[in-house]
């Protein structure tokens, strides 16, 4: 007959374990005998060696005291059950895994490895990481809400990268955002490059954005993501204005230029 620490070191489990399991009814607890003790036989480190292979295997305790008492049948249905969930849980966590994975990636955080690789490409063009940081930011509403039209979208944008002058006005946003005082001279240069490349667009009919002009909330969600990560961006829109052009993100021609 054993004490309690000795069946639980017998069936590899703490005493505080065996402690629990009495208190949750799946192991019954022995009366004590003339001297104090609660004296254990050999069912009981059987049935508690059976208790602690199913709780290692996975099983949850609310189910262990059905299982032992289950006839074959049943205890395999409820296997493949367990087993079921186990897959899922295991799925989940490597998703869960790759998220976190992602956290000490930096840019790819929520972001398709296509913008990633833009992003990339901007730093190798000298832009501010500043600057680098504003994009991405951006990418991450444009992904949540279009993100099976990524793909398209900067096949687009890289091949804009082609043109010196987008290349330039991203050097001159850069300059912009890592001056903290205001520079309407800067400004006024960010302004007639993104004006001129509007045109260009809006010349050879390539200004539209098709059925994803028809979605306001992204627009105003990048024009609002602007504005809060730096103010300067109400002047250029003031800027672009003037030359004709409406908006920041989603830039389209005002009927009449003011004079």
């Amino acid at each position: 007959m054993l004490t309690i620490g000795q069946l639980a070191e017998y069936a590899g489990v703490t005493v505080r374990a065996v402690r629990h399991y009495h208190q949750i009814g799946l192991l019954p607890e022995p009366e004590r005998d003339a001297s104090g003790y609660r004296r254990y036989g050999a069912m009981a480190v059987v049935s508690l060696i059976k208790i602690r292979t199913l709780a290692d295997a996975g099983v949850p305790l609310s189910q262990i005291s059905r299982m032992l008492e289950a006839d074959p049948s049943t205890f395999a249905e409820v296997v493949e059950r367990i087993d079921s969930h186990l897959r899922d849980e295991i799925e989940r966590l490597e998703t869960s895994r790759k998220q976190i994975a992602q956290l000490a990636a930096g840019d790819s955080l929520a972001l398709p490895p296509e913008v990633t690789s833009y992003l990339d490409r901007l730093r190798e063009m000298g832009v501010s990481e500043r600057m680098v940081e504003s994009e991405r930011d951006g990418w991450i509403l444009v992904a949540a809400r279009w993100p099976d039209r990524i793909p398209e979208v900067m096949s687009g944008k890289f091949a804009m990268l082609d043109d010196p002058q987008n290349v330039r006005l991203y050097r001159v946003l850069s300059e912009i955002l890592d001056c903290d005082a205001g520079d309407d001279r800067r400004l006024e240069e960010a302004a007639d490059i993104m004006a001129g490349l509007a045109e260009q667009a809006y010349a050879s009919g390539e200004a539209g954005l098709g059925d994803l002009g028809h979605d306001d909330l992204p627009f105003d969600l990048l024009d609002a993501l602007a504005v809060e990560s730096d103010p300067r961006t109400e002047r250029m829109v003031e800027l672009m204005r003037e030359r004709g052009w409406t908006g920041w993100n989603r830039m389209e021609r005002l009927a009449e230029r003011p004079d």
